[in-house]
């Protein structure tokens, strides 16, 4: 099989450990592409390879941990909240019970929490199920180091972990009717479909204005959401719902269809318990049109008196 051909069937579960492992579309896809460069190297020289598909995955793996573990000391850096580069996806209904919790950018986010090489011992064995065998190969352990660095990260993340209660038609028919009342403006009725204790997150790398941290509880989450529908209105701002990381959400288009935010929602049960906002334009050059919302945020302000 040339090159070409194993690419193409093995590019797309390798992009998959590299984006859950690094949360960055754009880190990924240069992991991706290092681990084909080197598999191609590789076949120059005539060297065998068992099974290019466990060859792939264990230097994506590797890649991503080495690649992980100089990203976060960038990521300590970051101006605001970091949020992972987020995927719009029109998933099939497999794909969509396999992705609907791993791929979700809250559990992205929670996947943080752990060490570079528990990350990938985790992904590797609960997401994409390999055997301890080649978990432990991938990661560079022997088999008893790789369970253990799986229970470690199961027990971490077994309480914070997002549980998706509601159905998926129950999420996407709250998901609209999210998107609507925050349109219109209409505070009780937004209110009725947040949780309590809702937290609104908002990456904007410090290229876009935006808080520095969570806002947290209903009451606020839904002033600051209407406060910013009511801007984008002024600009002819459009959301349009989205599968966003395998969840219900909404990206939003300036007046000439150039995207200027992802946003996704966690609906746990009958409410909206978080919603992860990404407007760092960095973040989303991986779509094909960019707006400027900086520019947008400054024609929206009402004008001073004179």
């Amino acid at each position: 099989m040339s090159i070409s051909d194993l690419y193409g069937e093995l590019r797309p579960r390798a992009f998959a450990i590299g984006y859950q492992m690094l949360g960055s579309v754009s880190e990924a896809e240069d992991v991706v592409q290092e681990a084909f460069l080197r598999m191609h190297q590789t076949l120059q020289r005539d060297e065998h390879i068992a099974s290019p598909q466990a060859y792939i995955a264990t230097l994506v793996t590797r890649l991503a941990i080495d690649h992980l573990r100089s990203a976060r000391v960038r990521r300590e850096r970051y101006v605001g909240e970091w949020l992972p580069e987020p995927l719009v996806t029109d998933p099939t209904p497999a794909e969509r019970t396999e992705t609907a919790d791993s791929l979700s950018l809250a559990f992205l986010v929670l996947l943080e929490t752990l060490s570079p090489q528990q990350r990938a011992a985790f992904l590797l064995r609960e997401v994409f199920d390999y055997p301890y065998a080649e978990v432990a190969e991938f990661v560079d352990t022997d088999v008893d180091s790789a369970r253990h660095l799986v229970a470690r990260a199961r027990e971490h993340l077994r309480k914070r972990r997002p549980r998706y209660y509601a159905s998926r038609g129950q999420r996407e028919e709250l998901a609209r009717r999210f998107f609507a009342a925050a349109a219109q403006g209409d505070l009780p009725a937004l209110k009725a479909l947040l949780a309590q204790d809702v937290a609104l997150h908002t990456d904007s790398g410090g290229n876009v204005p935006a808080p520095p941290r969570p806002v947290i509880g209903r009451d606020r989450v839904a002033r600051t959401l209407a406060a910013g529908m009511s801007a984008s209105a002024r600009v002819d701002v459009r959301v349009q719902i989205a599968e966003v990381n395998g969840q219900p959400g909404g990206i939003a288009f300036d007046a000439e269809d150039r995207l200027i935010a992802v946003i996704g929602l966690d609906i746990t049960d009958t409410h909206v318990q978080a919603i992860h906002s990404i407007v760092n334009p960095d973040k989303l050059r991986h779509f094909d049109r960019v707006g400027d919302l900086r520019a947008l945020i400054r024609a929206s302000r009402p004008p001073r008196d004179a």
